[in-house]
């Protein structure tokens, strides 16, 4: 398959993080990163990093946590400007309760959105 820009630069960030670990010196960098630059297939660049440690992956977050997360940062940033201004009427009651039912109700965060699918005959 052939390789995109995008591919080359996958393994030339990898390339770079090797040398910045010490795993590989100035001169096999340099030979590797050539090639790198000069593959024209995905065959090409894999033994370029095949010794090399895969980059980790950050852990996914699934859309209802960051939501939540969100919307949790945000009321406790509305209570605390209502109990520094005074702390009369809790006004904060209303944004929490508007955006609390888009978040959980049908279609929020964590769920599918789209149309249903209506079959062709």
């Amino acid at each position: 398959m052939r390789a995109s820009d995008a591919d080359r630069d996958r393994v030339v960030g990898q390339l770079g993080s090797a040398v910045g670990e010490g795993r590989l010196e100035a001169p096999e960098f340099e030979e590797r990163l050539a090639a790198a630059l000069a593959a024209r297939t995905l065959g090409e660049l894999e033994p370029l990093t095949a010794d090399l440690p895969q980059p980790r992956r950050p852990p996914s977050r699934s859309r209802l946590g960051s939501g939540l997360h969100g919307y949790l940062a945000v009321m406790a940033l509305l209570v605390a400007v209502w109990a520094l201004t005074g702390a009369g009427y809790f006004w904060p009651v209303w944004p929490a309760l508007g955006w609390g039912v888009a978040l959980m109700g049908p279609g929020g965060c964590g769920r599918r959105r789209g149309r249903a699918r209506i079959p062709v005959a």
